[in-house]
């Protein structure tokens, strides 16, 4: 078996294209009916018991687990069960170890892993990864069943699955509320990426302000295109006209808020929660969506509307065994060979934020900037406007910081100078002797202070001068570090992995593992 999709791990959404989330919606609907009606259904069938499918749900789930263990055994491959409350992961091993030893036990490994750690399948994608090519082990795949409060692809397939369905596979518009905790649904989080499948999509968000969705889901819905429309309960919603077909509601998540939230709990619920006064204002076809499970004693889908039309839940909830049995046949490498589109396009980081700018003046003796103490330098390296334009305290703190990440442990200088020609303050380390510094080291300059000039100079004369940016990505650094606590990344958690930032607009940087948006400042740790 070897499709395309085959070892392909799915940590977030845009894992798969467009082209390869329709294929997995229309291989779904047709193994769906397949199914249903009786058919044969070994042409869809992994059917090999060398692979071993694991279930690790470090955090509990039902239905998530359940559908995914079914799924597997409608593949006829071997189901493990991983129990975390007996596991290694009890006794203070990390879970990058665990893994280890977990995918050498198989001639083929593939993971569903749910956990409270976010970004934990994206790092063991990589890490596992390369575990596996050193032993010559086939690549094992990863499957994101939740992770915190950052996604859950697998219930975004089912749930865009299910809302197809209900368009008779219309593609060119959504009309969509959501309703509930939007701050903390993941679920919710996902279809930021998960409701691009359609053309036009228009989303109404329905929640009190402590529960709105993150600033970082509505802006990337934003940039997708989406028409986004913001009540702050289902009361104010329907006083006006264009209410929504498809309703999507979840849960309060109480156990992820804090006192402060908690302690407004009777007032944010009624502002998300749906009842008979509401029916009338209802369009004729809507329908009522959600992920389970609700709260027993509080539902905001109240018990008497299961009986309804409106109910959509219950097949959706059903759907969850059909996607996840296309989505472990597509990785497994069963499925796929039949799949015409485009591909997820995995595109390098740029990392063009090196310039060179014209030397207007060689002389050092003219510009009298760059000395040691009160010395010219004949030969070396001047970093200039270091900080500039920060606070003298700070600007010191900040050549420090240079000077130890670099590993500068030469005879030199350095110190805090009024700019010249500016009206600012700005640090200046100078490297007598020094020629030039390699690339990591310009990459972990730019990184450490974007803005701060390089100059060569020979002969008492600069020859080569470059202006260092912000660069688009950061890594390989001690002191930058993830905010989230619950990251993979995060130092508090002791996995393997090295913090990793991306560049997002001018000051924003988004953790490659958890998605975290920071501010550059709060990258760094000193």
């Amino acid at each position: 078996m070897t499709g395309p999709f085959k070892g392909r791990s799915v940590t977030v959404v845009q894992d798969l294209s467009l082209d390869e989330q329709w294929y997995l919606y229309r291989k779904t609907a047709e193994i769906k009916k397949a199914i249903l009606s009786g058919q044969d259904l070994s042409s869809y069938k992994i059917n090999d018991p060398r692979l071993a499918v694991y279930l690790l749900f470090l955090e509990d789930s039902t239905r998530t687990k359940e559908s995914f263990r079914n799924a597997a055994l409608f593949h006829n491959v071997t189901v493990n069960i991983f129990d975390a409350n007996s596991s290694s992961v009890k006794k203070n091993e990390s879970l990058s170890d665990t893994m280890k030893m977990l995918v050498g036990y198989s001639p083929a490994s593939l993971f569903i892993i749910r956990s409270t750690q976010e970004g934990v399948c994206r790092h063991m994608e990589e890490f596992i990864g390369r575990y596996t090519e050193k032993l010559s082990l086939p690549m094992a795949p990863f499957l994101n069943a939740g992770d915190g409060k950052h996604e859950h692809p697998t219930q975004e397939f089912l749930d865009e699955f299910t809302f197809l369905e209900y368009q008779s596979w219309d593609r060119s518009e959504i009309h969509i509320v959501l309703v509930g905790d939007l701050f903390y649904g993941r679920t919710v989080h996902s279809k930021a990426d998960g409701l691009k499948i359609f053309k036009r999509v228009k989303v109404d968000l329905i929640a009190p302000q402590e529960l709105a969705l993150p600033s970082y889901y509505e802006e990337k819905m934003l940039e997708a295109g989406f028409q986004i429309r913001k009540f702050e309960s289902i009361d104010g919603y329907l006083e006006q006209k264009d209410v929504a077909p498809i309703w999507y509601f979840t849960r309060l998540q109480l156990e992820r808020m804090g006192d402060e939230v908690l302690e407004k709990m009777d007032r944010l619920r009624k502002a998300v929660t749906v009842d008979r006064r509401h029916l009338d204002r209802l369009p004729s076809r809507v329908k009522f969506f959600h992920p389970l499970p609700q709260n027993r004693t509080s539902p905001t889908i109240p018990e008497f509307m299961a009986e309804l039309e409106l109910n959509g839940w219950d097949e959706q909830s059903r759907n969850g065994y059909f996607t996840r049995i296309t989505l472990i046949g597509m990785v497994g490498g069963k499925l796929g060979e039949d799949f015409t589109g485009k591909s997820v396009d995995i595109q390098g980081v740029e990392d063009e934020f090196i310039e060179e700018i014209p030397v207007l003046n060689l002389s050092q003796e003219k510009e009298g900037e760059f000395k040691t103490g009160i010395k010219r330098i004949d030969d070396g390296v001047v970093i200039d406007h270091i900080g500039r334009g920060l606070q003298v305290p700070a600007i010191w703190k900040l050549i420090d910081k240079i000077r130890r990440n670099l590993g500068l442990d030469y005879l030199s200088g350095h110190g805090v100078f009024a700019s010249k020609n500016v009206e600012s303050i700005k640090g200046i380390i100078s490297l007598p002797n020094i020629l030039t510094l390699d690339e990591r080291k310009i990459k972990m300059l730019a990184a450490l202070s974007p803005g701060c000039t390089l100059n060569m100079i020979q002969g008492k004369k600069v020859q080569k001068k470059f202006r260092l940016h912000m660069p688009p990505r950061i890594y390989n650094f001690a002191e930058v570090s993830c905010r989230n606590e619950n990251c993979i990344s995060h130092p508090r958690l002791c996995e393997p992995v090295k913090a990793e930032f991306i560049r997002e607009g001018r000051d924003s940087f988004i953790c490659r593992y958890c998605d975290r948006v920071h501010t550059y400042q709060e990258i760094w740790t000193t």
